[in-house]
């Protein structure tokens, strides 16, 4: 059955599963449900964008913003936060120390995910932002999960070799374990 509509993509965009731009528009292969119904109403319900705040981030936030717009979908906005932990070694640092840590880096991603809630409105798609805590690509795939997210698009660092094998990469992980479909944008 042909697609009755597709999503605008440009180059840079790739869904995990196997779906590819073809002439500007996301086409998914066989196996993935089409992106609109035959009466129109969209299936892609709620877009989850998860972001670290960089400039790949940036890039996918307007993907994301471009997709929830012509879908007419809810855009759930993610930051994780990683946990300030104790460093072993000889000098000691009071708790209060890591508590007004904790409390300084939440504040600043707050207001980052405000900004980005912001430009939503501004473009006239619903969003909400939620601050996690934990390791990114759980948490994520968590969140898809109990948020029921039809769609996650996520920037990717495009690190490779020693890079990737050493600090790995959030967008793979995501990507092996989501419920959904992944986008992912690349930074550069």
């Amino acid at each position: 059955m042909p697609l009755p509509s597709a999503l605008p993509v440009r180059h840079g965009a790739v869904l995990a599963g196997g779906a590819r731009p073809q002439g500007g528009r996301l086409r998914p292969p066989g196996l993935l449900p089409p992106v609109l119904t035959p009466g129109g109403d969209p299936m892609i319900r709620r877009i989850l964008h998860p972001s670290d705040f960089s400039t790949a981030s940036t890039r996918a936030f307007r993907k994301a913003i471009e997709m929830a717009k012509a879908s007419r979908a809810e855009l759930l906005i993610v930051h994780v936060l990683n946990p300030i932990m104790p460093v072993p070694g000889d000098a000691y640092i009071p708790p209060k120390v890591y508590d007004d840590l904790a409390a300084s880096a939440r504040a600043w991603a707050q207001k980052q995910l405000d900004k980005l809630l912001a430009r939503a409105k501004t473009a006239g798609v619903r969003a909400k932002g939620f601050l996690l805590e934990g390791v990114a690509h759980e948490q994520i795939v968590r969140f898809a999960r109990s948020k029921r997210a039809d769609l996650v698009v996520m920037g990717t660092h495009g690190r490779s070799g020693l890079a990737k094998l050493v600090l790995g990469s959030v967008a793979e992980r995501v990507i092996g374990a989501a419920p959904c479909p992944v986008v992912t944008v690349r930074g550069k």
